[in-house]
């Protein structure tokens, strides 16, 4: 016969036995489960890492790069200005070699001295000093206020 304790026991440890695979299955899903949470702490850590890297890093070198790229497009917008301002020159000092040649002739200077150099006098050249014009250079731009002599980094001493 059985005592009376023995079955309590019996109940139990079968009750234990029975549950056996299934508490097996959870812990292996446990442990499962903290080994991706392990992974999910391991890549937070790195992007924790690769930000800290970033924030401390590369953006203080990309706001350099800014900055530097901002003085070389104020150079280049001076430049572009320099330029502008060459091309209005150069477009008004055209116009008055045009009328200057209006003025004197289109004669090309070759022609010119070799008819001069003829001894047949109607070719001969008649000016007088009061029909020579003097040409008075305007006021342009010295290209030494904008390119100082040092602003390729060489300094030019002086003689």
């Amino acid at each position: 016969m059985l005592q009376p304790g023995a079955g309590k026991e019996w109940g139990a440890r079968g009750f234990v036995l029975s549950l056996g695979p299934e508490v097996k299955e959870v812990e292996e899903t446990i442990e499962e489960m903290l080994i991706r949470l392990d992974e999910f702490c391991g890549m937070t850590d790195m992007i924790r890492s690769d930000t800290s890297q970033i924030l401390d890093e590369s953006i203080p070198l990309v706001k350099a790069k800014v900055r530097e790229m901002n003085n070389i497009y104020t150079k280049i917008d001076k430049l572009e200005a320099f330029v502008k301002m060459v091309g209005h020159h150069v477009s008004f000092l055209e116009e008055q070699v045009l009328e200057a040649e209006k003025t004197h002739g289109n004669f090309p200077h070759s022609v010119r001295k070799l008819l001069q150099s003829a001894t047949i006098p109607i070719f001969k050249n008649k000016h007088t000093p009061s029909a020579q014009h003097t040409y008075d250079l305007p006021e342009l731009y010295r290209t030494e206020d904008y390119f100082p002599m040092n602003y390729a980094g060489t300094k030019h001493k002086s003689h």
